[in-house]
């Protein structure tokens, strides 16, 4: 069974220079208990995507057709009530920087009590709750630790409050947005295991966004690779990480630092450019990039294969 669906999403943004579209057909699904890794260049989509789902798009982007299920919601025909009554509650979000998420002049208990307002508890019982989500995301002395303000705490200590907020409430959902890139590689190791031991425990679902294929591979249980708006391969993480199917998968992991086996002075690169997305070209969206170039890519775009694991390829697709 899935927690979330999304079916042919397409999302616009109005521009001077004419519409952006920012994602295309996007379509992929979130499992029950699993954790699905979203992985692409930075301007992939991977923010639009997020902010589709949580009903926070900027007021000039717009979801022109497609459909995002959770539960018995489609969250593209709900209004901005009932998106508030989901969101924290039955969809949680941890972002990037944690001191964007944590507000510097409320302590930390303050927030976590104002996190439960929906909940019929006391006070006592909110706070007694509180503690026990710190001490899950092992913050030392969880009690003096709700009197304390956020820059008391270090970076690492941060992102663990965030989490123990994030999922407070035992959402069915936890999108997580590059959660680790502002942390060292030690706590960025630490906090990947968090993460796994928190999801088990709650037994919630975790749509995790990254550009780190290291964490992606250590982390998740399926992937999904976006380029240019749009999915261009899924799979599981064993699947994608050793037989890649679309030819930007296979740069993408050709370019990762850690897999390079010597010293060298050049890293490998993607050659060109991401097309403008407000003039999508008529075939593949990467054929201008792809070394695998067929005439049929300019014209024709590749449909999505069937199967478990699959790519956006005419060189892949039956």
């Amino acid at each position: 069974m899935n927690v979330l669906e999304i079916q042919d999403l397409n999302v616009t943004f109005a521009t001077e220079g004419g519409p952006l579209h920012a994602l295309r057909n996007v379509s992929f699904d979130v499992p029950e208990h699993r954790i699905v890794g979203v992985v692409g260049e930075s301007g992939c989509g991977k923010s639009t995507l997020i902010n589709a789902i949580l009903g926070l798009l900027a007021d000039n982007g717009q979801v022109d057709s497609g459909r995002i299920l959770f539960g018995d919601h489609d969250l593209t025909r709900l209004g901005p009530l009932e998106m508030q009554s989901l969101r924290g509650l039955r969809i949680s979000t941890v972002f990037q920087d944690p001191m964007g998420a944590l507000n510097p002049v409320i302590s930390v208990g303050r927030q976590m009590l104002h996190i439960q307002y929906r909940s019929d508890l006391g006070r006592s019982e909110k706070n007694a709750r509180s503690v026990k989500m710190l001490r899950r995301v092992r913050i030392p002395d969880p009690e003096s630790a709700l009197d304390r303000y956020p820059h008391e705490f270090s970076g690492g200590m941060k992102q663990r409050i965030a989490i123990a907020m994030a999922l407070m409430m035992e959402p069915a959902l936890l999108i997580a947005d590059e959660p680790t890139t502002a942390l060292d590689a030690t706590l960025e190791v630490a906090t990947i295991e968090l993460l796994q031991d928190l999801q088990a425990q709650i037994g919630c679902s975790v749509l995790f966004i990254s550009h780190h294929l290291g964490v992606i591979a250590e982390l998740c249980d399926d992937v999904v690779v976006m380029y240019a708006g749009e999915v261009v391969e899924r799979g599981t993480t064993r699947e994608l990480f050793h037989d890649p199917r679309h030819p930007y998968t296979e740069r993408l992991l050709r370019c990762d630092p850690a897999g390079q086996s010597g010293r060298t002075r050049h890293l490998p690169t993607i050659p060109g450019e991401v097309p403008d997305l407000r003039v999508r070209p008529a075939g593949c969206i990467f054929a201008a990039r792809c070394h695998r170039y067929e005439g049929i890519c300019d014209t024709v775009p590749p449909e999505v294969g069937a199967g478990g694991h699959r790519a956006r390829c005419h060189r892949v697709t039956p």
